[in-house]
């Protein structure tokens, strides 16, 4: 028996080579574990302490320690982790040591492993505490199912892997595109993942063209050597990376960042409101949609113009332009259109003086034809003569060609002002290098020249296949506008994950044909709300509307809710967000990665984890016509959980049909989740975050919770040497006694605030008795909310304002209930709901004028909410009559309406209409508005 270390074969010459090898292929990599202290910050920043691995300086090394490798014949394995061995065969006994486009670094810390030799040194055995691999020489020696084989035991039982075994269990990954997609009747088929059922998934990565270097350091900013393309040397040869994880799939992701790159941290703007329609605009119009986001309050941070901005297809042909490449005339272009855009330096200052940033679309097939603003000194620079008028073909993986396209023709239109790019790839599925897929190459290409000019790099594209988890974000195409493709984007947008792909963006209220119906869209915009990307588009379609404030009532006021709620939660979610560079673990996955024995969460697809602290099932199904509400069917996994609009606490596991109105968006909270909010901004940054928001959902007496917000700069890539910050937050409850502590702030990086005011807010809970801060107690506020804490009876949510303090400094606020109210929650479960659905009931008995209206009994219910804002010192009182005379009262009094109808129609006919018709059409109105609100009042105690 032979260990770690130790190669059973006599090649050690071969690991000699390796170890020279090594020392010239050292190099770092885009987001990948350091191996090697990480140099120090700048002083004007004191990095955070004690960093974990994938927050320090990011080295990467494709050559595997020589200590985890094992060669027999024209075989070798690399030992990366327990559960990760890559397999090596080639006809010519020559191994890859070159990163490959997936698989970046292989020098991870080896592992404890085994090996050993029998069969006359035929058979090799390696076993690590997860895998045990046996491979047997052949004449040749390549992998077959007979010679190679690796069994792992998942959940207890044993398995066996072996080349060519089928798995009809892997939980796939993601696809290029949705473009034509309506529901999962997709054009693309998804890939595979690097996760499955049965316990395992392999990546064949025999034939994926390799990297000349590992160096993604781009130390000398644009005159950084700029690692490129390379084909794979001839030859029959396999390379496969088997991932043997069971059913610890966060394990997988987590090992696979560490060798293939981390998913980076898009700047934080990204995280703010997209606007985005394929439409021809002038640069007034965009002025005028700019101005309709800020007069009614709707935030916005990127707008993103469509090819309209450049050169059309009409000018062209009006000036006898020929596309040169035989493409679309007119579908590429890199020269504004000055008739829409007179000035668009000018237009250009005046979008980023609003907050705003700017993205263009781009369809780079044609090249850069002889009409272009660039064209003379590209075609110089590609030695072509510009008088010939001869177009510069488009070839991406023509090194030359690409740095000079980015430098010439890209280069100059981000100094106007342009902060990053949709690359809109449609075309062939090729390029000069075989291999090299344009898509996949565009987003390398693209992503690292923003690199290499010092920028934090953010990418608008569709994937291109594993390894593009390295270039986000993500276009996912043109969908048709359904709720079968609003229903589908939940699942599709959790399962990338799988891939390490976390950032899709979808087209917000669908593409195709443009059009959609104002629930639709309010239920689209609430799903983009709790997705990675809040971005609206639509097709060319005058039709097409995507304006807020252009939706009727409710919707208009719901949808603008809906925007301000994605900034309220920009903290919570650009916490997630580092938290998915840190780990490899998206923040928007499917449920099996945290419930993976729990056969409900595979089958949820409805479903997905946002962030650590939130499970979001968004309403992808209309609602009841009369009633309004939408029915969804929910998986809680197990645990206590709040479904945050209606206050009702659940426990799971259960599965249950659950009803929203459209001002509800489901979203489940962990008990004693913390939730990190800011204030209302109407762009990212337009203000520092002061005061923090700090939300502490319900625990039990004895429970604690912990959570850090992180914020940085924004700065290129400073976020991978420590100079960024967190704030601790950390709650308890002991008895009636809430203790919430937060800060001292941990780590600074430049611009970070020193001083900050904090607002803790405690939903679904019984209001206090007392409250301190720092031991200093706090008096209620008076009528206007201000100067003490305050209390909004419709949610049950207590408000503690923190007065401005150095952020070195903790904070300590304890609120105190009545004794025993603690134990008497029950009686609060649902409250919020109820306020909304009585609301609901009374609007609706509203509209039974003059035949009836809402009985005193229903709006003394609906009003027990507001009285205890006023007066939460009888909160108890309050809602032991809530429970136990009103609502019964109220639902009594509501039926005996619905009883004397009849009459009462019999009474008022003569005010309903002139004619039977009318009379009818009245009668019937009024009719389903008693209804509406006897059933409102019936999902009260659901």
């Amino acid at each position: 028996m032979l260990t770690s270390g130790e190669s059973p074969i006599p090649l050690r010459a071969l690991l000699a080579g390796a170890r020279r090898k090594e020392q010239a292929l050292l190099a770092c990599s885009l987001g990948l574990v350091a191996q090697s202290p990480a140099p120090a910050a700048a002083s004007v920043a004191k990095p955070a302490a004690a960093l974990p691995a994938a927050e320090q300086q990011p080295v990467t090394n494709p050559l595997a320690d020589p200590k985890a490798v094992v060669v027999l014949g024209h075989a070798r394995f690399s030992v990366l982790t327990p559960q990760l061995i890559r397999m090596e065969w080639a006809a010519d006994g020559k191994f890859e040591d070159h990163a490959s486009f997936v698989f970046l670094n292989r020098r991870m810390p080896v592992p404890k492993f085994s090996q050993a030799l029998t069969d006359n040194g035929h058979t090799l055995t390696i076993k690590t505490t997860a895998l045990t691999l046996t491979y047997t020489l052949t004449p040749d020696g390549r992998f077959l199912p007979g010679n190679l084989s690796i069994a792992l035991a998942v959940d207890g039982k044993s398995t066996v892997w072996f080349p060519g075994h089928e798995d009809p269990d892997n939980l796939q990954g993601t696809t290029r595109t949705l473009d034509g997609a309506n529901g999962d009747k997709i054009r693309e088929p998804i890939e595979p993942g690097l996760v499955s059922r049965s316990g395992w998934a392999l990546v064949d990565d025999s034939t994926r063209p390799l990297f000349d270097s590992a160096d993604f350091r781009f130390l000398q900013g644009e005159k950084s050597p700029w690692p490129w393309a390379m084909q794979r040397p001839a030859g029959d040869r396999q390379d496969w990376y088997f991932f043997g994880y069971g059913h610890d799939y966060r394990q997988a992701l987590g090992d696979f960042v560490k060798v293939a790159g981390r998913i980076p941290l898009p700047p934080r703007f990204a995280f703010g409101a997209w606007w985005s329609r394929y439409w021809d605009y002038t640069d007034q119009e965009l002025d005028e949609l700019i101005s309709g986001f800020r007069q009614n309050d709707i935030p916005l941070d990127v707008l993103v113009i469509d090819m309209g901005w450049h050169i059309s297809n009409e000018q062209l042909k009006a000036a006898g332009e020929v596309d040169q490449s035989n493409h679309p005339l007119g579908w590429t272009g890199y020269s504004w259109n000055k008739v829409l855009f007179p000035d668009p330096d000018e237009f250009l200052q005046k979008i980023h003086a609003e907050g705003l940033k700017a993205t263009l679309n781009l369809h780079p097939a044609s090249g850069i034809e002889p009409w272009e603003t660039a064209y003379p000194a590209m075609a110089k620079a590609m030695g072509i003569d510009p008088a010939t008028r001869k177009f510069v073909a488009f070839d991406i993986a023509d090194k030359k060609f690409a740095a000079n396209y980015m430098s010439l023709v890209h280069h100059p239109l981000e100094k106007q002002g342009i902060d990053f790019w949709w690359l809109d790839w449609q075309q062939e599925q090729h390029t000069s290098m075989p291999g090299v897929m344009p898509t996949w190459w565009l987003n390398y290409v693209h992503f690292t020249d923003q690199q290499r000019e010092g920028k934090r790099p953010l990418l608008f594209h569709r994937w291109g296949g594993l390894g593009n988890h390295r270039y986000q974000i993500g276009f996912s195409g043109d969908t048709h506008t359904s709720w079968q493709s609003l229903a589908y984007q939940p699942w599709f947008t959790a399962t990338a994950a799988n891939v390490g792909y976390a950032y899709w963006s979808h087209d917000i209220g669908g593409h195709i044909p443009g059009g959609v119906e104002p629930e639709l869209y309010t239920r689209w915009v609430q799903f983009g709300a709790f997705s990675p990307i809040l971005r609206t588009h639509t097709t060319k379609n005058p039709d097409a509307e995507r304006r807020v404030w252009a939706y009727p009532e409710p919707y208009s006021s719901i949808l603008r809710s809906t925007f301000q709620l994605r900034y309220a939660l920009e903290p919570y979610t650009y916490t997630e967000a580092r938290r998915t560079y840190d780990t490899g673990i998206a923040f928007m996955r499917p449920l099996y990665y945290d419930w993976p024995n729990e056969d409900a969460a595979y089958t949820a697809k409805g479903e997905y984890i946002f962030g650590d602290q939130m499970l979001a099932a968004p309403v992808t199904t209309p609602a009841d016509k009369l009633t309004g509400l939408a029915t969804e069917h929910i998986f809680l996994p197990r645990g206590d959980w709040y479904e945050w609009p209606t206050g009702r606490r659940l426990t799971g596991p259960v599965t249950m049909d659950r009803s929203f109105s459209i001002d509800q968006t489901p979203i489940y909270l962990k008990a004693g989740a913390i939730v990190p909010m800011q204030p209302p901004m109407l762009y990212t940054g337009q203000k520092p975050v002061d005061p923090l928001i700090v939300n502490v959902w319900p625990m039990a007496v004895g429970a604690s919770s912990t959570y850090q917000v992180y914020e940085d700069s924004g700065a290129a890539v400073d976020y991978q040497k420590g100079i960024y910050a967190r704030t601790p937050v950390k709650a308890s409850q002991t008895a009636d006694t809430l203790r919430v502590e937060i800060g001292p702030v941990e780590g600074n990086y430049p611009g970070s605030l020193q001083q900050r005011g904090y607002e803790l807010r405690l939903p679904a809970d019984w209001p206090p008795s007392s409250v301190t801060v720092n031991g200093v107690a706090v008096r209620k506020a008076g009528v206007t909310g201000k100067g003490g804490w305050s209390f909004s009876g419709n949610t049950l949510t207590t408000i503690v304002p923190v007065p401005s303090a150095s952020v070195s400094a903790k904070v300590t606020i304890e609120v105190r209930r009545a004794p025993g109210l603690i134990g008497r929650r029950g009686q609060l479960d649902g409250f919020a709901g109820a306020m909304t659905r009585l609301r609901a009931a009374y609007d609706a008995m509203q509209q039974t004028w003059p035949i009836a209206a809402p009985p005193d009994t229903l709006i003394d219910a609906m009003q027990t909410g507001d009285r205890l804002t006023y007066h939460p010192e009888r909160v108890a009182a309050e809602i032991t009559r809530f429970h136990e005379t009103i609502m019964p009262k109220a639902q009594s009094d509501l039926a005996g309406i619905v009883d004397s109808m009849s009459q009462r129609f019999k009474d008022n006919t003569r005010r309903l209409g002139a004619t039977p018709a009318e009379v009818e059409a009245q009668k019937q109105r009024r009719m389903d508005a008693v209804k509406k609100a006897q059933l409102l009042l019936a999902e009260i105690e659901k």
